[in-house]
């Protein structure tokens, strides 16, 4: 599940200022009509950049396509146009964003693969490509476990990469690059829990239970309601009903009655009240 406002407060995060050096730019372009370089970045990975002007304008057209088909062939006939660009992978996270936006994992892993293929240690397509294949695998798809084996690969690889291979936007304020980070955390942490979550061992729910935590640690200000309520249904499938209980209340009070994860929080807290009641008897 995403969580918007986190989305919404780091779109500078996300997308990127992008500038033509004006030293590459006077070999195709008048120096006086060349965009200023972009301002020095934030430690960490540099930016990328257009080499010539015709390369940048080209860029920000396709970043600008209406619909998810159209900013796809946009990245496309880009990549052809300019195949050896630094700004592909940018609009190939755009694409893979844009999918995401629509709901459509299918197209997510696609793009966010493209994307893997020109920078395989990006933090943020790592997490949502990760995301998007555990979100499409099923307990009946016969690679399951194949699925959930890669989403769990680059979800660890993408805590691994957090801190090192953002790419931010120059002039970011800290507090959102480090908000973007959190959630990037709280994001592979779910994942790796889900993944646990749905193998429905005893011993798995105990690991479920840890990476579920870790989620609701690294972003304590915007917890998930969908990794809560796993949490509390983690507890419970270890007989913790007392936890389980304390768990699901939160994930009641964070969802509303008639969405699918607010009736399935208070089916699940009322199963546990009535175990809880039980036991004190």
């Amino acid at each position: 599940m995403k969580r918007t406002g986190i989305l919404l407060s780091v779109l500078t995060l996300a997308s990127l200022v992008v500038g033509v050096s004006a030293q590459d730019a006077s070999k195709d372009e008048k120096k006086d009509t060349a965009p200023a370089a972009a301002p020095a970045a934030p430690a960490g990975k540099r930016q990328p950049q257009a080499k010539t002007q015709p390369e940048f304008d080209a860029y920000s057209a396709a970043v600008g396509s209406a619909t998810p088909d159209a900013m796809e062939k946009a990245a496309d006939d880009f990549a052809t146009k300019f195949p050896e660009s630094e700004l592909k992978i940018l609009i190939y996270k755009q694409a893979m964003r844009t999918y995401q936006n629509a709901n459509n994992a299918d197209k997510t892993v696609d793009m966010g693969r493209k994307a893997l293929a020109l920078d395989g240690d990006d933090p943020e397509a790592l997490v949502d490509v990760a995301q998007a294949l555990a979100e499409r695998t099923r307990s009946t798809d016969l690679d399951k476990d194949q699925k959930y084996a890669e989403a769990q690969k680059y979800a660890e690889k993408g805590l691994q990469t957090v801190d090192t291979d953002l790419l931010v936007s120059p002039g970011t304020p800290q507090d959102k690059i480090d908000q973007f980070k959190g959630y990037l955390r709280s994001t592979a942490y779910g994942i790796l829990g889900a993944i646990y979550y749905a193998k429905d061992t005893k011993t798995d729910y105990a690991k479920a239970e840890d990476y579920l935590r870790k989620s609701i640690d690294a972003l304590p200000s915007q917890p998930d309601p969908v990794t809560v309520l796993r949490l509390a249904i983690a507890l419970d499938k270890q007989d913790r009903y007392t936890d389980a209980l304390t768990e699901i209340n939160k994930a009641v009070q964070m969802t509303k009655e008639g969405t699918t994860v607010g009736d399935t929080a208070r089916r699940e807290q009322s199963r546990l009240q009535s175990l809880t009641k039980d036991s004190i008897k």
